[in-house]
């Protein structure tokens, strides 16, 4: 039988829901310091914390002295009520990492891709190994978040296509939930990243702005948020910045592909430099900076040297890739006008605030409309920390909801 809103039980689980999240972002707090800011009698609050001591979700920590009677007993949300696991994977490395509810991260892994083509056996073996490290039983693990380089399905949540890993692919995320037998999530990197930016990064406070990300990879991917919200688009593909049409770029055709995720499946081991991504996929700036006298295989360290050197050689390097990427910010602030474009990844972090001034002169050059450009200000990755907080929300959703 459904419940009717204003029902008893239903206003236990909402104070209860508020209690917890209280705990959670302002605890510890003594009895009479939660019903003051849930706006609880104080038999009302005695009778919440009685429900969720029983529940083993909140238990005392300490004591407050106060007034001339007794000292007050602090409450805080119970660590252990419940964990978190997320995973980051690409085609070099599989991070993972698990946090308790409150958010405290308590054991990292890494796992070489490379030791499975499969899906399932990957993460199976990536969780068992943090779950193992961090002595927490499965089952106290309420949400998985796996943040990978694909195109993910808004309506299914299922990988669409992943061209760096080919292995992932639609019938992923059922096998994954029936192995693991708990909430599986599957969520696009630059996605999670957007989410890290716009909760505690350089995109806090900001309602719409987007997020480009160079990877050292090789990639370059976009994340949007429009009213606090990620865009995803019809079919998930909205981001898939990399194949954006720009001047001084080939099309597609000009390569040899029909088009689609399709051909580039095709493809996969085949260099296709067209659109946005012929401009700043990391072999193509490695290309540009050995133009400039500054070369090297790995792009971060080639970009961050450049940076550093403050030569008009390094000056004319950033001019020039910040140009390019000036073309894609600039035909994204026209169609979008998101207001603030935050650059992320490692090869964004390396060019630090002097490429990102760089990008904003540049684009204010060649776009109408006003757009400022900043540096990605999430320590870490970015993509774990997204995950995080994604899983987390999800977790806390299933648990806090649970109270009657």
């Amino acid at each position: 039988m459904s419940q009717r809103p204003g029902t008893p039980r239903l206003l236990r689980q909402l104070n209860d829901r508020a209690a917890l999240e209280l705990l959670l972002s302002g605890g510890p707090l003594t009895r009479t310091q939660l019903g003051t800011r849930t706006g609880l009698s104080k038999v009302t609050a005695s009778q919440l914390l009685a429900r969720l001591e029983e529940r083993d979700l909140v238990r005392v920590v300490g004591s407050r002295a106060g007034g001339r009677g007794p000292n007050a007993a602090l409450y805080a949300v119970v660590p252990e009520s419940a964990y978190v696991a997320v995973l980051d994977v690409s085609a070099s490395r599989v991070t993972a990492t698990i946090a308790d509810i409150t958010g405290r991260i308590i054991s990292d892994v890494s796992v070489d891709p490379s030791a499975s083509d499969d899906p399932v056996s990957l993460v199976h073996t990536a969780v068992m190994r943090l779950v193992e490290t961090a002595e927490v039983p499965l089952d106290k693990v309420r949400a998985c978040v796996i943040g990978t380089p694909g195109v993910v399905d808004p309506r299914s949540g299922d990988i669409r296509f992943s061209f760096d890993l080919m292995s992932w692919h639609e019938g992923v995320l059922e096998a994954l939930r029936a192995d693991l037998e708990r909430s599986v999530m599957l969520e696009n990197d630059v996605n999670l990243a957007a989410l890290a930016e716009h909760a505690e990064g350089a995109a806090v406070g900001a309602e719409e702005f987007v997020l480009i990300w160079l990877s050292a990879a090789g990639g370059v991917g976009m994340s949007t948020m429009i009213h606090g919200r990620v865009h995803r688009g019809r079919s998930g593909g909205a981001g898939e910045i990399g194949y954006l049409p720009v001047p001084g770029a080939p099309m597609p055709t000009d390569v040899g592909l029909s088009g689609g995720y399709e051909s580039l499946q095709s493809d996969g081991d085949r260099e296709l430099p067209h659109g946005f991504q012929a401009l700043v996929h990391a072999k193509q700036v490695l290309r540009l900076a050995a133009e400039h006298g500054f070369t090297g295989a790995d792009v971060t360290e080639v970009v961050a040297r450049a940076a550093a050197a403050d030569t008009p050689e390094g000056d004319a390097f950033l001019d020039a890739f910040a140009g390019r990427l000036a073309r894609g910010v600039a035909a994204v602030s026209v169609m979008i006008d998101p207001g603030l474009v935050v650059l992320g990844g490692d090869v964004a972090r390396a060019g630090g605030t002097k490429l990102a001034e760089r990008v904003e002169a540049a684009t204010s050059r060649i776009a109408p409309n006003a757009t400022e450009v900043a540096l990605g200000t999430v320590e870490g990755s970015p993509v774990v920390r997204g995950a995080l907080l994604h899983g987390l929300e999800r977790a806390r959703e299933e648990v806090f909801s649970a109270t009657v």
